[in-house]
């Protein structure tokens, strides 16, 4: 009881194909397919962005200001 040999594949892909119609499995594959595109150009896309954000953090203006912080007290 191994896995199944060439002829049972081809009996369960026969069988799909008439159930459901070479054409709804032909869109199934393009569908499938696009979205793996569409991942594969997402993942692209971020990884360029995160290479851009990389960079040294920006200097801000060159005036410090110094305050002190109070409790606020309930009356």
């Amino acid at each position: 009881m191994g896995s199944f040999s060439i002829w049972h594949w081809l009996i369960v892909l026969v069988i799909v194909m008439l159930v459901f119609g070479t054409k709804k499995l032909r869109n199934v594959g393009q569908d499938l397919g696009g979205a793996v595109k569409g991942f594969k150009d997402g993942m692209k896309e971020a990884g360029t962005v995160d290479k851009q954000e990389e960079g040294p953090p920006p200097q801000v203006g060159g005036q410090t200001i110094d305050v002190e912080a109070k409790e606020k007290t309930k009356s």
